[in-house]
């Protein structure tokens, strides 16, 4: 099936170099292993289970209407999990985010996808583990 995506011209650069790079034989096997790989991720995150501890790192535009606010608002709303949080600004636009939740592996999740979610996040990345408890 064809389909057609928008993307920044130099995020598709850089998208680009790194399939030359790696071997592939066209852009679009480069999008489809792309794809395959954010469904693992996807699939991986849905099976966090018990109690976990957890870092979301992220990386954001802050000049992005409206996305400081939202993130707030989520990190108020898991308030209950959240253990510690940093910030630091990376250059004049971009700012990184190290968040660190201890709480059932579900709501660890649900924090993190609803970061994810928002225009202007460039990058999520959600790290588990268990409690150690049970080794």
């Amino acid at each position: 099936m064809r389909i057609g995506v928008s993307l920044p011209e130099k995020l598709l650069s850089r998208f680009d170099e790194i399939i030359l790079k790696r071997g592939y034989s066209s852009r679009s096997e480069g999008i489809r292993d792309a794809i395959r790989n954010y469904i693992v991720h996807y699939e991986w995150m849905s099976d966090v289970q018990g109690e976990r501890v957890g870092v979301i790192t992220l990386v954001y535009s802050h000049s992005q209407r409206g996305l400081v606010e939202n993130l707030t608002e989520i990190q108020h709303d898991s308030g209950d999990i959240i253990q510690s949080s940093l910030h630091v600004h990376l250059d004049h636009d971009n700012c990184l985010e190290v968040i660190v939740l201890r709480g059932e592996g579900k709501d660890v999740r649900v924090a993190a996808e609803k970061m994810m979610s928002l225009k202007g996040v460039k990058h999520v990345k959600l790290t588990t583990t268990s409690m150690g408890k049970e080794l």
